[in-house]
């Protein structure tokens, strides 16, 4: 793990989920994670960015820099080296179209076009934990927005999806 922990981050800081095809080693994925973060840098900005892995396969970098002083520039480099870097150890990125819920056994990812025929089998039902890996800053990630019940989702609203009411209540 990066020397900067994301508890040292402001909320304001910018965050960038990517969900691994499958569950990487730690042991090989931190060292190789630590140097392309250490080497980050574009037109003089040295950036200051950590990670974490969520749920065992979900890696989350964190920048305070980028909140206030964007760079397209930089972000494509950081991305595009976080790809290769998965092609490397084998592990792939799941596109960025794709939904990524959590199940006891672990996460499964779905095709948008899946997802209605999901719901009429009652693979997925309202109250399935969605992660949502579109949050913007830190602060959406500490505020418990990353999981939610699918109901509480886009997915719930298009498709109408509500979440079950307690009985006698």
């Amino acid at each position: 793990m990066t020397s900067i922990s994301f508890a040292a981050l402001p909320d304001e800081s910018r965050l960038w989920l990517l969900a691994f095809h499958r569950a990487p080693d730690p042991a090989k994925l931190a060292p190789e994670l630590d140097a392309l973060l250490g080497r980050w840098r574009h037109k003089g900005i040295q950036y200051e960015a950590t990670w974490a892995l969520l749920e065992g396969q979900v890696l989350a970098v964190a920048e305070p820099t980028l909140a206030t002083q964007p760079s397209g520039c930089a972000i494509d480099g950081m991305l595009r080296g976080l790809k290769q870097l998965a092609d490397r150890l084998e592990l792939g990125l799941l596109g960025p179209q794709v939904v990524v819920a959590k199940f006891p056994g672990g996460l499964r990812a779905f095709d948008r076009e899946e997802l209605e025929a999901r719901l009429a089998d009652g693979t997925l039902d309202g109250t399935t934990p969605i992660l949502d890996l579109g949050l913007f800053s830190l602060g959406d990630l500490r505020g418990a927005r990353f999981e939610r019940p699918l109901a509480s989702t886009w997915i719930g609203r298009k498709y109408k999806v509500q979440a079950p009411t307690a009985v006698g209540a």
